[in-house]
């Protein structure tokens, strides 16, 4: 056989090779990259978004890169500022706090990375879609059932959630509201940063101090435990004598709590990471989403076990 033979002969037996792998490639699915910046993975609320987000991610075009701030808000923004960098698809962020989150976001959005904002709030609008609970609303029917459950007056300690963020700021202030009017007093506050050893010390030096209380509103359920477990350890029936009421309500957790007796009610704060998933397809397929997506809440208590939206 000739050398032009050969020739011929290599590139009849290669070009329908090379077309297969062209067509196979053209048919191949896009591979979004999507970093989630969690700010930390130190609260069971946290933990079960990150699950969420997995869960809902049903194809294998979406590929999810995790890192945890671990509480610090300089760690998170160097995340953020490294998924700019490494020039992923779409970034979703639960800032630990609002102020030193706003700058990184907003150059994630300059360099054309769209924004999903979960739980707390950045400051402006510089961002893509924020997805949260309404935790107003929240604090407020957790200062309206407190007063009648109460029957309007009694002494109550609250115990706040990270104050430099917006759920913790929000759900102080819609408590404040829903206990308007009421006699019922605000007798002792802390901040616990949603941590329950936190909780638990502050309880311990409140219960120190104030011999008669009548309920405990805690910004989530682990700060709630956290108090009831400070009433218990100081002994006599202490925590039988203090209703307890927390936010969050995760199926092994608060509701659990309810259901033991331990928390009179909890109401539901919704991780939003299935939906943050579900807006992230819209975005990245080039389909138009709302800016702003406000969660529903349940109420649960030993009465409705199965909750009660409101």
């Amino acid at each position: 056989m000739t050398l032009n033979s050969l020739r011929r002969c290599f590139r009849a037996s290669i070009l329908p090779l090379l077309m297969f792998a062209v067509i196979a490639r053209a048919g191949a699915p896009k591979t979004y990259t999507i970093g989630m910046s969690q700010c930390n993975l130190g609260e069971p609320w946290r933990v079960q978004m990150n699950k969420d987000i997995a869960a809902a991610r049903r194809t294998p075009e979406f590929r999810i890169e995790y890192v945890d701030a671990q509480n610090d808000s300089t760690r998170q923004q160097n995340h953020v500022r490294q998924f700019i960098q490494k020039k992923v698809d779409l970034i979703i962020i639960s800032p630990k706090e609002s102020r030193p989150l706003t700058a990184p976001v907003a150059e994630a959005m300059k360099a054309g990375i769209p924004v999903i904002v979960l739980d707390r709030k950045v400051e402006g609008d510089n961002y893509t879609c924020f997805i949260g609970a309404d935790n107003v609303k929240i604090g407020r029917e957790a200062g309206k059932y407190l007063v009648k459950l109460l029957g309007g007056k009694g002494n109550v300690v609250e115990l706040k959630g990270l104050m430099t963020s917006t759920p913790g700021q929000e759900r102080n202030k819609g408590f404040r509201d829903g206990i308007k009017g009421s006699k019922l007093k605000v007798v002792a506050e802390a901040d616990c940063k949603w941590l329950e050893p936190n909780a638990n010390n502050e309880m311990r030096s409140i219960l120190s101090r104030f011999p008669k209380l009548d309920a405990v509103y805690a910004h989530n359920d682990p700060a709630a435990h956290g108090a009831w477990l400070a009433a218990k350890q100081e002994g006599k029936g202490r925590e039988k004598m203090i209703t307890f009421i927390g936010i969050d309500a995760l199926p092994h957790e608060g509701v659990q709590y309810v259901k033991n007796g331990l928390l009179s009610a909890t109401f539901e704060y919704p991780t939003g990471g299935k939906e943050a998933i579900e807006v992230a397809m819209k975005i990245l397929k080039g389909e138009k989403t709302p800016k702003h997506i406000t969660l529903g809440t349940r109420v649960f208590t030993k009465e409705i076990p199965e909750g009660k939206r409101l």
